[in-house]
């Protein structure tokens, strides 16, 4: 996936395609966040069909590649973001901002990149927050039921022998 990442035709976007970048930005963003809400809803209402302890982190994981191409994109913005010039500082300023460690060395600047990045604390809150929850239910759920069976097998043999 970060190889993906680093793969991306992310040229074509930027300030000489402001509809397009911010198009396929809300988009992925939208559709992403969308298919999190669904594995979410599945996993508290215990219908999961998917594999949720897999697509879940996946989820997560585009959460962050697309925030990550999409500063990459701003920073061609004049003013927007200072000390972002690569595709590495896009992730980096991603990753610190979602850990809100914020170093302060890459920085948004412009009014445009602020409000991507409340945008992305906000998506972090709410739905990577929300994510990290159903997982950890998923797995204790599965946790559970390994034991119970466990435990039943356990039983099950001790009548058995007792006999």
């Amino acid at each position: 996936m970060l190889a993906g990442y680093f793969l991306l035709p992310l040229h074509h976007f930027g300030p000489h395609r402001p509809t397009a970048s911010w198009a396929v930005f809300v988009g992925a963003l939208g559709a992403v966040a969308g298919l999190l809400v669904w594995q979410i809803r599945d996993v508290l209402l215990e219908r999961s069909t998917a594999r949720p302890g897999f697509v879940i982190p996946v989820l997560m994981m585009v959460s962050v590649h697309i925030f990550a191409a999409g500063y990459f994109a701003l920073s061609r913005y004049p003013g927007e973001m200072s000390g972002l010039e690569t595709r590495l500082d896009a992730l980096y300023f991603t990753m610190v901002t979602l850990t809100t460690v914020g170093y302060g060395d890459v920085v948004a600047t412009g009014q445009t990149a602020r409000i991507v990045v409340v945008l992305q604390l906000v998506y972090g809150l709410v739905f990577l927050t929300a994510a990290g929850a159903a997982l950890s239910t998923q797995l204790r759920g599965m946790l559970g039921t390994r034991a119970a069976q466990r435990d039943s097998a356990s039983l099950q043999r001790e009548s058995t022998s007792r006999r």
